[in-house]
């Protein structure tokens, strides 16, 4: 409303402006026009008149500032100086920025003919530069007076511009001065009045004055002060004491009518119409209305430059020059172009630039004069009209072009710049790399220019700007001209690169030179415009020489300053250059970025024909640029001409390369904050630029071979040195992801790059850049940075040698000279503003060093000139730049940021899993493979905690290597206590070592553990063997039920149909290691992700040839849907894979229940039987290729299916079952449950032979050799079917029991190959030998039958160990017991699956809790039987239940290689175990190797007590001063005492900070408290809580409450204070503060110093904020929560309420202590309401008990709320509100179901509301769905600013993970 308010009052007043009246005539005027009469020795000004003095130094009064008719405004403040002036009053000319109060002096002492000295005051003034400075002269130390003292002794006008830029306590060195005109010199002179010094001359002689060092002030002295007023503008207020002393004068802008009068008449040809049109605009923005919109000062005193541009070329559009004064998109918010350009409009004024068309503004020709030095003729083509003009220009006609490319773009502007240089200094505005250094080059080059490249960096000073002092051979002080004055003097173009850089009080010593082309330097000398110049010279009769003898210099004309900067930073608080002061020094250009087409045209002429990869990736950099997302907008930085550039000539070099890595390498996306890098790699995929595959399996050889060096398919010759000496040489093992590294460095380095290499520490950025130089035989300089790292220090290094300063070069330098690389180590250390200064070297190959020297490349015009200020880059010199990732936990300063696109960069990342254990390899070749896989697997997981800031420091590759060495040095030292080495920095914070202790144990390494925390199952005697009866195998032909039977077989082929394709999902899986705290039978286990619906149906494994269980293969499979899954352990850089199966499984119209059961074939290929159909196929995991085994029929396969599709063949019907034996040798056999038919089938010449049975079978066990099987009917009689050449033969096996037992024996599995005689031995406890069978009755715990089947001549035993005291519950006819039983031969072992253990099985007789499973693990050869419980299924399928009862099993068992067991259970969690005594006895020794047992005392160790017993616990004194207490039982607070309240001590009843550091006591004087007093400590502490919970009235419960809602988020909270903690400590990092009397040597003060000089030092301090800066505020947020109905109402189902209260107590409880830095608020939304009020930013809560109330508060109203929807409103309210706030960046956070459809909410609309303000960074989290809503949302919001958040329990890290990326940006 107010800016409404305020627009309708500008155009009010602009349709006054608009039809100016200045016909008027000034004799009709109200007032009485001044009138100006000067004469020789009088001036006049109506009735104030001045008796004029000869100057003594006429060269020193100014010329040419006053005109021949002055405006009334300009006599009014003419005859009040000339009034003060009779008074003797010094004056303050205050007023906006801008050369007007200036001009009004000057022109008042020009006027009255007065001598002036001008000092322009800067932040690096000083009081030596106003009263005296000592200098050195043959070896003796004097003073030089300065011009405050040269003014007033002899009687000048001082004139001192500048006041607001001054620090305090320095003017106040005038304030005597001023007052009573006495100061005190430091020579021991006394400056006194004229008045005093005339009285006392009367009393003494002029001998007894110089006696007493008195000198006279002269009586014309006086003091002109030139200031802004401060505030508005920025700098310091005026001194109370200072101000005191001034007669103030308000000098504003020339009043309306006199201001257009005076550009008519300086500029005739310029319509009537333009001029007062554009000066009412200028007016306008002038009003205080447009300054509370925000809009900085017009500069309207620089609208004579554009009328003078005008003059020249008429057809230029008035719009373009009124932006090149007023550039107001590049310092304006967008939202704020509407009033200006309303205001435009209004004029008359086009503010919309039409598009840059070819042929419009074009540069037609550029030529030298002949008979004029020093002027051009120029052709320009403006607006399609061609004009001639005359320019000046340089003398450097001839030479060679810069390398440039002509756009029509570039044409228009190359046009405007040579408008503006011909009337002006000028300043180009563009982002990083769009070509600005380029365009300054091609108009030097047309114009003839030589050009003098100055970088300005933060830090310079205005002496570094225009004089530097300096020392002469013989010790004598001098002061140089800098490049810039040379520049000014010979005529040359000034090149002022990061001018945005450099802090506007610095910048102020230019002022004077860019307005009026004059300069005062600090020893006297003056530079005065080369009109002036010529006129004094002429007018006093004198030489060039005596000009110069005078300390006068002219400015030669064709002196042009071109500035380069950075747009500043719209909305930010700091870098704000372009200030109302700033606009006044130049005419502005803004060079934009080129367009794609003009990029694409750029580089097809630059680089050659453009590849479609660089089309697309300029495309890329373009949509980047217009992204309205600020997180893809900054990448765009990064893809800027210049990079664009680089990689279309690596595109052009190396083809092959890859678009996604080169966008990967610009961006440095590999340490992009998450949100930032999510949007890119979403921007990427939608423009199809994908990742490559992995090349890690392409063996990359790095050699060097006859003078060749050859890294993977690239080749660089090998540099010969003069020398080795300088050559690195490192110990370098040559892995695959290093030497992928080398090439890309080396390709890059055949380009002519220099190279950046970023990463974390430890990842090896100094050994691939010592090896890349040892490759190449390279000699390097190398140089470390730091904080410390000044300009000078990096350049150059001043010494003191005999009196004299010298400069020692640094390594740089050396570099340069030498052509030697340079290698810059820890970069990001040193501030941005200091290693800035590398561009222009870098860039162009020319850097200007402090001392006076520059380094220029060979082809530069001064390379020829024999100078010893010039160096001569040698061509060999190249850079690599070494630098930690930017962000957080770095915090350092942003180097690539700065200056990232001059280099190559290559993100170094610590090596991959296999690259990173060959590296170890190299290193500990002794260290066991399974140790180092542990290692790397742990510390990739503490990797990826860092990047996800969930710890702080980023663990490397360093480490493990060290790790490493150690265990190849010392291999008895275990891992778990070498490690320590690592970690031990962090076990002194809880968390961080929670965090530790869990990945390592996660990993198997078991840190923290004891070697005696053993946990294996209790080992129960086995009961002896029982001999319960015998078999013997018929072999005659008896006559009845047992004769033999011959039984024919059918034969026939089978039919693979296929194969048919499937998808293979690859998916992730987290495998823990087991035995990490506790050694126990279980080794790993692993989640598999099914589906809510799935049932485990069997496992299977594949071995991996290794006899070790981790490299064999898992197979899982499930129905519902019906998916096989795959995964090897060890192989965790393999996923795990997935195939479905649904689509190859027959349908039928009946309900349909599959049952799958497999095996693994000898190709590792899968064979799949579904038992219900009988559907037999084999499946290529790999691949995902299925072949259905055709067993039937077209004709019976046909039939059989429309049956079942029909859902007929109703009673007990039977189907086929697998044996899973035999598939080695590619033979299966089926048979049929329930009946009599045997399928025996070879998949290697696809045959089938079926014989039927005249018996109903119930199981069948297949036996070694022929085909020799088992085969049990339905009354438990037992078969033995042998192979008889062309037919089967069926033998019964006659059973005789025992005369103690007459029941047969039931069997569920046969062992098929034979029991060793060891095996046999030990279990039946006698010597035999004889080829047995290991069998498991159903009933009993194990069997063996002696000599079955093979000894069938005579009856063969049969051995039972019998179950006692439990009975197992009979498994259904569907289950298979093969599935949850193994037979382990070789180690005597049967291992099977069961509900229930004996009580006795356990420790203590204690049942594990709960309805768990366990293995029985029945042990023949050891005689012994335990239980190993299997950790219950924690999230099995609810739809479980339904047939778990009469279907399958709960847990299935297959064996793996080892002689080891996997288990799978109903969740699907798949576990390994190992149960073989041999093989636990060995992993045991190997675990307790890990810990690390320390035997034997290698040490007397003494530990020290404090002597004293505990008695009571007490809360203790409190000390009134808070005193450190260490020790004692008296204090409360203190440290390292007993039985006080506080820290380190023992026996306290709780602890108490009082904010001392904390001296420790041991652990074992801590153990030893007695246990009656910890008991009344811990009594004790409990009061206390109690206590303090009644002080926050809050109950037990509501603590317990709390406490549960607080260890959900408890890792994220800690994580993020932490984040927090770091930046607030990078924010309070204190800064260098020069110009002290105490403190560091200032090694820019040593010439000072040697002076005797006392301001030469420097302190660290924290630096306080600039007066007049923009005030810091703390960021926002507004964290908008769902508090509807539907989230209490949906809590139940999912959880998302509860977990919506953790997020939001999350950042309560992180940002609690941050609020100078960091303020929030929380709202909720729901059905009634958009804006719930929950937490207000200026009362957060501040204890539990009331965050509480505020979770408490979200609930309550999420149940009684009405229904309804109101997130789009509560957005919209949220991003207003938080637009309107001041602060440095704010930050909406909205949480939603996103149920919005129901409501009639379109996604477009929740996008609008979102994204309404620019300056709000907006986030939406929805955290339930119904369908695709939430993804449908996500994709229409912009990237990286929506997730979907259906896992709950990750939205404390979401939130986390924005927190974490807005405070690092």
């Amino acid at each position: 409303m107010r800016s409404q308010i305020v627009l309708s009052r500008l155009h009010v007043l602009s349709r006054i402006l608009a039809t100016p009246r200045i016909c008027r005539s000034p004799t009709t005027a109200s007032y009485v026009p001044l009138r100006l009469s000067s004469e020789s020795s009088v001036v006049t000004i109506n009735d104030v008149t001045k008796q004029l003095k000869k100057p003594k130094h006429p060269e020193l009064v100014p010329v040419g500032y006053l005109s021949e008719e002055l405006p009334q405004s300009m006599l009014k403040h003419l005859r009040w100086l000339l009034q003060k002036d009779q008074l003797g009053q010094d004056v303050f000319l205050i007023g906006p920025p801008g050369p007007l109060r200036r001009l009004l002096a000057l022109s008042y002492l020009q006027l009255t003919k007065r001598e002036v000295e001008f000092v322009t005051l800067t932040r690096d003034t000083t009081d030596t530069d106003l009263k005296q400075r000592r200098e050195i002269r043959g070896g003796t130390s004097f003073y030089h007076d300065q011009n405050a003292v040269r003014a007033a002794v002899e009687g000048r006008v001082l004139v001192l511009e500048g006041i607001e830029k001054a620090e305090r306590n320095v003017l106040p060195v005038l304030n005597n001065l001023l007052e009573n005109r006495e100061m005190q010199l430091e020579d021991g002179r006394l400056l006194i009045s004229s008045s005093r010094y005339d009285k006392l001359i009367q009393e003494h002689s002029q001998e007894e004055l110089d006696r007493m060092n008195l000198v006279r002030v002269d009586e014309d002295f006086r003091v002109i002060a030139l200031g802004l007023p401060s505030p508005p503008y920025q700098g310091h207020p005026l001194d109370p004491p200072l101000r005191s002393r001034f007669q103030a004068r308000d000098v504003s802008s020339l009043p309306y009518k006199e201001h257009l009068q005076q550009l008519l008449e300086d500029h005739p040809g310029v319509s009537n119409d333009i001029a007062s049109r554009t000066l009412s605009l200028a007016h306008t923005i002038l009003t205080q209305e447009c300054k509370g919109l925000g809009l900085p000062d017009f500069p309207i005193d620089n609208l004579a430059s554009i009328m003078t541009i005008l003059s020249k070329y008429p057809e230029v559009e008035p719009t373009r020059l009124i932006n090149r004064l007023y550039p107001y998109h590049a310092f304006l918010p967008q939202e704020t172009y509407k009033s200006v350009e309303e205001l435009f409009s209004t004029f008359g004024f086009n503010p919309f630039q039409s598009s840059t068309s070819a042929g419009i503004n074009e540069v037609r020709k550029t030529q030298p004069l002949t008979d004029s030095q020093g002027i051009a003729e120029v052709t320009l083509q403006v607006e399609r009209k061609e004009v001639t003009t005359q320019v000046f220009s340089g003398n450097s006609w001839g030479s060679p072009p810069p390398p440039f490319v002509f756009t029509p773009y570039h044409h228009e502007m190359l046009t405007e710049i040579i408008q503006s240089h011909s009337v002006k200094d000028m300043c180009i505005i563009g982002p990083r790399g769009c070509g600005k250094s380029a365009v300054v080059s091609k108009i030097a080059h047309m114009l003839g220019y030589q050009t003098e490249p100055i970088l300005v960096y933060q830090d310079m000073t205005s002496r570094d700007l225009v004089q530097q002092r300096v020392t002469s051979a013989n010790g004598d002080t001098a002061w140089q001209f800098s490049p810039l004055v040379n520049a000014a003097l010979e005529g040359k173009m000034a090149i002022l690169d990061g001018i945005h850089r450099l802090h506007h009080g610095t910048l102020a010593v230019l002022h004077r030179l860019i307005h009026d082309r004059e300069l005062q330097l600090y020893d006297g000398t003056r530079l005065l415009h080369s009109d002036r110049f010529d006129l004094i010279k002429k007018k006093n009769g004198l030489s060039h020489a005596d000009m110069t003898a005078r300390g006068i210099y002219r400015i030669h004309p064709s002196f042009r300053i071109v500035a380069l900067a950075e747009p500043p930073v719209i909305g930010a608080a700091q870098g704000q250059w372009l200030t109302p002061e700033a606009l006044t020094l130049f005419l502005y250009h803004n060079i934009r970025r080129l367009s794609s087409q003009e990029t694409i045209s750029l580089v097809n002429k630059l680089v050659g024909d453009c590849s479609p990869p660089v089309e697309q990736l300029i495309t890329l950099a373009s949509k980047l640029s217009m992204s309205t997302d600020p997180a893809l907008r900054s990448l765009a930085e990064s893809l800027s001409l210049r990079q664009i550039i680089r990689i279309a000539k690596r595109f052009r070099a190396y083809p092959a390369f890859d678009l996604h890595s080169a966008v990967y390498k610009a961006c440095l996306a590999r340490f992009l904050p998450p949100l930032a890098k999510q949007a890119l790699d979403s921007t990427l995929e939608n423009r199809g630029i994908t990742k490559t595959s992995n090349l890690e399996n392409q063996e990359l050889i790095c050699e060097v071979e006859d003078g060749v060096l050859r890294i993977g398919n690239t080749h660089a010759q090998v540099y010969v040195p003069e020398t080795n000496t300088k050559v690195p040489n490192t110990l370098f093992f040559d892995i695959h992801q290093h030497v992928a590294v080398l090439e890309n460095m080396l390709q890059d380095w055949l380009l002519g790059d220099h190279l950046l290499l970023v990463g974390n520490q430890g990842v090896g950025k100094n050994k691939l850049a010592d090896r890349f130089l040892y490759l190449l035989s390279r000699p390097r300089e190398y140089i470390q940075l730091h904080r410390d790292t000044t300009v000078q220090s990096l350049t150059i290094q001043p010494v003191v040698q005999d009196g004299r300063i010298q400069h020692e070069d640094s390594p740089l330098v050396v570099a340069v000279k030498t052509g030697h690389v340079l290698v810059v180590d820890e970069a990001d250390k040193a501030p941005t503003h200091v290693t800035c200064v590398l561009k222009t070297l870098v860039e162009s190959g020319e850097m200007l060093l402090s001392d006076g020297r520059r380094i220029v490349p060979n082809t530069h015009p001064l390379a020829s000139a024999d100078s010893p200020n010039i160096i001569i880059s040698h061509p060999d010199f190249r850079m690599i730049v070494l630098a930690n990732r930017p962000g957080f936990p770095f915090l350092g300063n942003d180097f690539f940021g700065s200056l990232g696109d001059l280099f190559s960069c290559h993100a170094i990342d610590n090596p991959s899993v296999e690259s990173e254990m060959s590296l170890l390899r190299s290193y500990g070749p002794d260290v066991p493979e399974d140790i180092m896989r542990r290692l790397v697997g742990a510390f990739s997981e503490l990797r990826d905690l860092a990047d996800q800031a969930l710890i702080q420091y980023p663990y490397s590759t360093r480490e493990v290597v060290n790790i490493i060495k150690h265990l190849q040095e010392f291999p008895n030292d275990g891992v778990a206590s070498v490690i320590r080495n690592v970690v031990d920095f962090d076990t002194w914070s809880g968390d961080a070592k929670d965090t530790l202790i869990r990945v390592m144990h996660h990993h198997g390494i078991p840190v923290g553990t004891s070697p005696n925390s053993v946990n294996l199952a209790k080992k129960l005697p086995l009961p002896e063997p029982k001999l319960t009866g015998m078999w013997q195998v018929a072999r005659q032909r008896p006559k009845g039920k047992t004769a033999l039977i011959q039984l024919p077989v059918e034969s026939s082929s089978i039919r693979l149909k296929g194969p048919v394709q499937l998808s293979v999902f690859h998916q992730p899986v987290d495998v823990t290691e087991a035995r990490s705290a506790v050694f126990t039978e279980q080794q790993s286990y692993w989640p598999l992700p099914l589906y809510e619906t799935a049932l485990v149906t069997d496992i299977a494994v594949s071995p991996g040839g290794t006899q070790d269980p981790l490299d064999d293969c898992v197979h899982v499979a499930t129905v519902a849907p019906a998916a096989v899954y795959s995964f090897v352990p060890r192989g965790r850089k393999h996923p795990m894979k997935q195939v479905l199966l649904q689509d190859v499984l027959p349908r039928y119209r009946s309900a349909y229940q599959p049952r799958l059961r497999m095996s693994h074939l000898p190709n590792k290929n899968l064979l799949i039987h579904e038992e219900t159909s009988n559907t037999l196929m084999t499946v290529d995991m790999d691949t995902g290729s299925v072949t259905c085994v055709q067993l039937n029929s077209m004709f019976e396969a046909a039939a059989e299916t429309l049956l079942k599709r029909l859902g007929s063949g109703g009673g007990n019907q039977t189907f086929f079952r697998m044996c899973k034996n035999k598939l080695e040798q590619w033979q299966l056999t089926l048979w049929e449950v329930g009946g009599g038919r045997l399928l025996f089938i070879n998949l290697l010449n696809e045959t089938l032979h079926t014989v039927t049975l005249p018996i109903i079978m119930s199981s069948l066990h297949l036996l070694d050799g022929t085909y020799q099987l088992l085969a049990v009917d339905k009354d438990g009689g037992k078969w033995l079917l042998k192979d008889n050449i062309n037919n089967f033969v069926l033998h019964p096996v006659i059973q005789t029991p025992n005369e103690q037992d007459s029941s047969s024996l039931n069997v569920s599995c046969i062992a098929p190959p034979a029991l060793s005689d060891f095996v046999l031995s030990s279990a039946l406890g006698q010597q035999i030998s004889a080829p047995s069978r290991l069998m498991v009755p159903p009933d009993a715990l194990a069997a063996v039958a002696v000599g079955f089947p093979e000894l069938d001549a005579s009856e063969n035993e049969i051995y039972v160990w019998e179950r006692e005291n439990l009975s197992l519950k009979t498994s259904p006819t569907t289950s298979d017991p093969t599935s949850f039983t193994v037979l382990l031969k070789d180690a005597g072992q049967v291992v099977r699956a069961v509900d229930q253990a004996p009580k006795n099985a356990f420790e203590y007789d204690t049942q594990p809790s709960g309805d768990g499973l366990f293995l029985e693990i029945t042990d023949l050869v050891n005689h012994s039987l335990s239980y190993v419980p299997v950790p219950r299924a924690s999230q099995s399928s609810p739809y479980w239940a339904w047939t778990v009862s009469s279907r399958t099993s709960p847990l299935f068992l297959a064996a793996t290689s080892g002689q080891g067991i996997a288990t799978v259970d109903s969740a699907g969690v798949v576990r390994l175990w190992q149960t073989g005594s041999v093989g636990l006895q060995k992993a045991l020794t190997e675990w307790r190797k890990m810990i690390g047992e320390d035997t034997g005392h290698l040490r007397l160790e003494f530990d020290r007590f404090s002597g004293e017993d505990t008695t009571e616990p007490k809360h203790g004194k409190e000390d009134p001063s808070n005193a450190p207490h260490v020790g004692g039982n008296t204090w409360a607070g203190g440290t390292g005492g007993r039985d006080t309240a506080g820290l380190g001590g023992k026996g306290g009843p709780y602890r108490l900070d009082a904010g001392h550091d904390v001296h420790q006591l041991s652990q074992a004087e801590k153990d030893a408290v007695p246990e009656e007093v910890r008991r009344a400590a811990r009594e004790m502490a409990q009061k206390a809580f109690k206590e303090r919970l009644r002080e926050i009235r809050m109950s037990e419960y509501d603590a317990s409450l709390y406490e549960k809602l607080a260890s959900g988020v408890e890792q994220q909270i800690r994580a993020l204070r932490g984040i927090l903690n770091s930046l607030q400590a990078k924010g309070k990092e204190r800064q260098w503060l020069r110009h002290r009397t105490t403190g560091e040597l200032d090694d820019t003060k040593l010439i000072e110093g040697l002076a005797g000089e006392r301001n030469i030092y420097r302190q660290r301090r924290e630096e306080e904020p600039e007066v007049g800066a923009p005030q810091s505020h703390p960021k926002r947020l507004r964290l908008v929560v769902d508090v509807s109905g539907s989230m209490y109402r949906f809590n139940g189902h999912d959880g998302r309420l509860e977990r919506e209260l953790e997020a939001t107590l999350m950042v309560m409880e992180a940002f609690e202590g941050f609020e100078n830095k960091f303020k929030y608020d929380i709202y909720g939304h729901s059905g009634e309401e958009a804006a719930v009020p929950l937490v207000d930013c200026n009362s957060v809560p501040r204890n539990n008990k009331e965050r509480l109330d505020v979770l408490k508060t979200m609930q309550a109203h999420s149940q009684f709320c009405l229904s309804g929807d109101h997130t789009l409103e509560a957005a919209v309210d949220a991003v207003r509100h938080m637009a309107t706030e001041e602060s440095d960046e704010s930050f909406v956070i909205l949480l939603s179901d996103a149920n919005l459809d129901r409501y009639g909410i379109r996604p477009s609309e929740l996008t609008k509301a979102l994204t309404a303000e620019s300056t709000v960074n907006t986030y939406a989290i929805f955290i339930g769905s119904l369908g695709d809503q939430a993804n449908r949302l996500t994709e229409a919001l912009p990237a990286g600013r929506s997730f979907v958040c259906l896992d709950l329990t990750k939205l404390p890290q979401i939130l986390q993970q924005i927190f974490t990326s807005a405070m690092l940006k």
